[in-house]
């Protein structure tokens, strides 16, 4: 599928993107991937950590703000991968004007280049914080992940459509909960803080988060939202896997966080489908031809939500331990 393609990636020089250049060059053979963001240093160590496939990669200096750079960027390319966010809840508190810019405007410059250029597929990573939001950050993913739906109105007769992925917090990304207890614990700390001892979340690697974005590139037809089914852990049974015995410190939840992750709610279970290793809910509207759902997995009873806290698979201590070792 992705043989021969020509891969933007915006916001490319991030965890994500860099993981899923390597996943490409590693498991296919793309004619090109263009490395989309703002930062010439990380451009130039992920040129260097890379530079085995030099002649696959392209950098581009530029921000997802910036219209006209998008557009040049995307001429020639058979898919984009929208990852390009502001993505710190707090930042994003403190400067809601920026995160509007780069999350909203962003994504409206991401959809027009796509259209204009003759992209064929776009997919836009979202998160779990876009489903009933509480803090800006969700609010400015969910107004994109509501624009990249609506994109498909556009589309015409362009061979083009744009579908979502969404899923949480990846397993030891940056700003999630386990670098933090990995420093603490690195510095001899003995005791563990946890915003909230009922709190949960899902687990997902990045090649499993890859591997969704893979899927959404070869099955979306168009408005598609594709999510994983994951397991989910106790966050004091992540402490205790990382140190056994430890004194924990509920320390209260911080502005806009959520006790449990949730990727599908029951608003959405109108339109969402169980298959084997994800759910896909549908759009409400179809606005061309193209959009022919596929109807071969499971439709969700009303009502139905995916959540971290009523999910049906578990992490046990043990569980979690052997998943660290894969981080």
């Amino acid at each position: 599928m992705l043989t021969n393609k020509t891969i933007l990636i915006t916001g490319g020089t991030g965890s994500f993107g860099k993981s899923f250049t390597k996943y490409v060059l590693t498991h296919y053979a793309p004619k090109k991937i263009i490395i989309y963001s703002r930062d010439e240093f990380k451009q130039w160590a992920m040129a260097d950590e890379f530079k085995e496939y030099a002649e696959k990669l392209r950098f581009f200096i530029g921000d997802v703000r910036d219209l006209a750079r998008l557009k040049r960027a995307c001429e020639g390319v058979d898919y984009i991968i929208h990852a390009a966010a502001l993505k710190q809840v707090p930042s994003c508190e403190y400067n809601p004007n920026e995160a509007i810019k780069t999350n909203i405007h962003g994504a409206m410059n991401v959809i027009d280049a796509a259209l204009d250029c003759g992209v064929h597929k776009v997919v836009a990573l979202s998160t779990d914080k876009a489903v009933n939001p509480v803090n800006l950050y969700g609010g400015t993913k969910l107004v994109s992940d509501k624009l990249f739906v609506a994109a498909n109105a556009y589309a015409g007769n362009k061979d083009v459509c744009f579908s979502i992925v969404r899923y949480g917090n990846v397993a030891g990304s940056r700003g999630s909960i386990i670098p933090i207890f990995e420093k603490i614990i690195r510095e001899g700390g003995t005791e563990l803080p946890i915003t909230d001892t009922r709190m949960t979340r899902f687990w997902i690697s990045l090649t499993q988060g890859i591997e969704l974005v893979i899927k959404a590139l070869a099955e979306a037809k168009g408005g598609e939202t594709f999510i994983s089914k994951i397991p989910s852990f106790k966050v004091t049974d992540l402490a205790e896997a990382m140190l056994p015995g430890a004194k924990l410190k509920e320390i209260g939840i911080r502005p806009g966080e959520k006790l449990h992750e949730i990727m599908v709610t029951t608003e959405d279970s109108a339109t969402t489908y169980e298959y084997d290793k994800h759910f896909i809910v549908y759009p409400q509207m179809t606005w061309n031809n193209r959009q022919q759902p596929d109807l071969s997995g499971k439709k969700v009873t009303d009502g139905f939500s995916y959540s971290s806290d009523n999910n049906t698979e578990w992490l046990s201590v043990e569980d979690i331990r052997e998943r660290l070792k894969e981080i």
